[in-house]
């Protein structure tokens, strides 16, 4: 059996308290925000440097594709739901509705259910467990099963 995974995630962030490390935040992630029906982005984290200064509490800009701050970092935890529930359609002959491209080094590991990876020339299948290192090709996601799939994203700012 699948195990269930919650649509936001609980963020547990760690800092330090007269010299000792301690939980400065445990609880539901609160910068979430459904994109499209169904289509639910809870961005976590990010950076605005490298390296990291770890006295700054950066709130990144939850959009449908990320706006990655320069020279830093942002993690992303995203369900996607069903093509058909989004209303997305392929058409033969034309790219994704959803294909984008952004200038960032992506480390996506699918946490649960199923996903294609569509690229300009070939796209291939991936189920939970599988990582991705995207290297800020032109891409899209597309989930044509019947349930959702939840993928955990940690993107590097990168050039090209």
């Amino acid at each position: 059996m699948q195990e269930k995974f919650p649509e936001i995630p609980r963020v547990i962030v760690t800092g330090e308290q007269d010299g000792r490390s301690v939980i400065v935040k445990d609880g539901p992630a609160t910068n979430v925000k459904e994109h499209f029906k169904g289509l639910v982005i809870a961005d976590i984290w990010a950076t605005d440097s490298m390296p990291v200064d770890l006295s700054k509490n950066l709130i990144p800009e939850n959009t449908a594709i990320p706006v990655l701050p320069k020279k830093g970092s942002y993690v992303r935890y995203v369900t996607i739901p069903p093509d058909k529930d989004l209303g997305i359609e392929e058409k033969k002959g034309q790219p994704h509705p959803l294909m984008h491209q952004t200038a960032s080094l992506d480390y996506v590991i699918i946490l649960a259910g199923e996903l294609y990876l569509i690229l300009d020339e070939e796209e291939t299948l991936l189920k939970a467990g599988d990582i991705v290192v995207q290297t800020g090709t032109n891409h899209a996601w597309s989930n044509r099963s019947q349930q959702n799939c939840i993928q955990l994203a940690i993107l590097l700012d990168a050039e090209k």
